[in-house]
């Protein structure tokens, strides 16, 4: 009797969790989605200011897009998302520490391990869909922002013959 219900509990629970999978999957591609669609809008905002001056922008989108005057130092995440903004190619986490160290030193000096650092903001923006990484012609991991990862997408060969999923893509033209 008790191993019925316990089988029929069973049951009913994976059930339960089947649904949420399905729902917490559903979410976050939803998600990813917007954070993509909001990384856009940024970029876009972000780029008719830098033509027209920021006074086409009232307070609050210049608050939005990380542009208004701050009372405190900008954060490591902030910083990493200016860089591979104003970056025109891929970046190494390395060639990132560098900008970061010269032109972001206060965000900089607080950090204990800075590439650790750096990298897990990194890999944190991939997932918001605010970036995307690959591999270089150095087999070199490298970022860049949506926007400049649509425009290279073509740039990688697929790699079906080998089938070797641990190593980098390799590509039809370096960056």
């Amino acid at each position: 009797m008790m191993s019925e219900i316990k089988s029929s509990n069973q049951g009913s629970v994976h059930e339960v969790v089947r649904s949420a999978h399905r729902e917490l999957t559903e979410l976050m591609r939803q998600r990813a989605g917007i954070m993509a669609r909001i990384g856009t809008i940024k970029k876009t905002l972000s780029g008719l200011a830098q033509i027209f001056g920021e006074s086409v922008l009232d307070d609050d989108l210049l608050e939005l897009l990380d542009l208004a005057p701050s009372k405190r130092t900008p954060g490591l995440t902030r910083a990493c998302r200016e860089v591979l903004m104003s970056s025109p190619e891929p970046r190494t986490a390395e060639g990132i520490c560098e900008i970061l160290e010269s032109n972001y030193a206060e965000v900089w000096q607080r950090q204990k391990n800075p590439i650790a650092s750096v990298t897990t903001v990194l890999n944190r923006l991939v997932e918001y869909s605010e970036a995307s990484s690959d591999w270089n012609e150095k087999r070199k991991r490298v970022w860049k922002w949506s926007a400049v990862a649509e425009k290279n997408s073509s740039l990688l060969s697929n790699n079906d013959e080998d089938d070797d999923l641990t190593s980098p893509p390799t590509y039809k033209n370096s960056f």
